[in-house]
C-alpha cells in the first residue's frame, strides 16, 4: 500500500536552539517499488523511516498509509507497524531466543494468531530469506553474520508486512554476505509484490537494485528519481558528501581520454558492456585492449566492496 508524507517535519532542542531533523519533506512512496534512501550521516534518512511506520511523530505534516491519516484520532499505529515492518541496522543484536525458528515466531505469535499459522508464517518467512530447516533448531549465536540478519529479516516476515523498511541491512557484512542479502531482498519483492525501503550508503548496491533513489541532506529530500537520473549530478553529490558509483567515474575518465562511451552507466555489468561495444568498434585503431579494461572495471568494484 502506498506511504504519502505532506509536509512533515520533525524539529528537536539541542542547547536551546531548534534544529529540523526533517524539513517539509513531502513525497510518496507507492505499492510495489524499490526505494533507495542515501545521504551522510545526520541528514535525516534513520528520522524519515522512523516517521514510515509511527515510531517518531512529526512535529508537523500529515502522513497517509493506504489513503489513511496515521495521526488521525482512533488510528491503530499496532496495526500500522504489523503492515509496515522496520528492520534496524546491525537486527541481530536483536535474536534472543533458544533457536532460529522459535525467534521467527516471536513476532506472528504476538499478533494474536494461531499456533499453526505462527508456524507456517516462520516456515515461510525463513523460506523467504533461504534458510531451510537444517537451521529451525540452530542457535541465532552459531550462525555467521549474514545467517543471523537473514533471521532477524525473517522474524519481520513472518509478520506478513505489506512493505520492508531496512536500515543498512549489509552493515558489516563482507562482499559475499552483502550480495546475498541483497539478492534475497530483491527476490522478496517480487515473490511478495513488497514494497522494499532501503537505507544504505553503498552508491553501487543501490545503482544495482533500486528502482528510484531519494538523496537526503539537512533533513530535505534534494533528488528523487531513477539511480540513473540521481547520479548524473555526481559533481552535486560530492559537495554535500556523497557520490556516484565508482564506474560511473571510469566512464568518465576514459571519455576524457577519447573513448565514445556511454558516461550514464552506473553498474558494472552496464560497464562490460559498454567497453566490449565501444573497444570492438575501435579494435583496429585503439592500443588499449578490452580485457585489460575489464579488469580496471573488477579492480573498481573488488576495492568498493573490500573497504564496507
Amino acid at each position: 500500500m502506498s506511504i504519502k508524507l505532506e509536509h512533515v517535519s520533525l524539529d528537536y532542542e539541542d542547547g536551546g536552539r531548534i534544529n529540523h531533523a526533517l524539513k517539509d519533506v513531502t513525497l510518496e512512496i507507492p505499492d510495489n517499488q524499490f526505494v533507495g534512501l542515501i545521504g551522510h550521516t545526520g541528514s535525516g534518512k534513520s528520522s524519515l523511516i522512523q516517521h514510515l511506520n509511527g515510531l517518531l511523530h512529526a512535529t508537523s505534516g500529515t502522513i497517509y498509509y493506504n489513503g489513511e491519516n496515521i495521526y488521525a484520532e482512533g488510528y491503530s499505529m499496532r496495526k500500522l507497524r504489523n503492515k509496515v515492518g522496520l528492520v534496524f541496522q546491525y537486527p541481530e543484536h536483536q535474536l534472543f531466543e533458544v533457536d532460529v525458528f522459535a525467534d521467527v515466531c516471536f513476532g506472528p505469535k504476538n499478533q494474536g494468531l494461531s499456533e499453526e499459522e505462527v508456524k507456517e508464517r516462520a516456515r515461510e518467512a525463513l523460506n523467504l530469506v533461504g534458510l531451510d530447516e537444517s537451521y529451525y533448531k540452530k542457535s541465532p549465536f552459531e550462525l555467521s553474520g549474514g545467517q543471523k540478519r537473514r533471521v532477524a529479516i525473517a522474524g519481520v516476515l513472518a509478520m506478513n508486512p505489506e512493505v520492508l523498511v531496512l536500515d543498512e541491512p549489509t552493515a558489516g557484512l563482507d562482499p559475499r554476505g552483502r550480495d546475498e542479502i541483497l539478492g534475497q531482498i530483491k527476490e522478496l519483492k517480487e515473490q511478495r509484490n513488497m514494497t522494499i525501503v532501503l537505507v544504505s550508503h553503498s552508491m553501487e548496491d543501490v545503482a544495482r537494485y533500486v528502482d528510484r533513489l531519494i538523496v537526503m541532506n539537512h533533513g530535505e529530500a534534494v533528488y528523487d528519481g531513477t539511480p540513473r537520473e540521481v547520479f548524473r549530478h555526481y559533481k552535486e553529490l560530492e559537495k554535500i558528501g556523497l557520490a556516484a558509483p565508482q564506474v560511473t567515474y571510469l566512464m568518465h575518465q576514459l571519455k576524457e581520454r577519447g573513448l565514445d562511451v556511454n558516461t550514464d552507466v552506473i553498474t558494472i555489468e552496464e560497464a562490460r558492456e559498454e567497453l566490449k561495444r565501444v573497444l570492438s568498434k575501435k579494435k583496429n585503431t585503439v592500443s588499449i585492449q578490452a580485457d585489460s579494461l575489464l579488469n580496471v572495471t573488477n579492480e573498481v568494484h573488488q576495492g568498493d566492496t573490500a573497504s564496507c
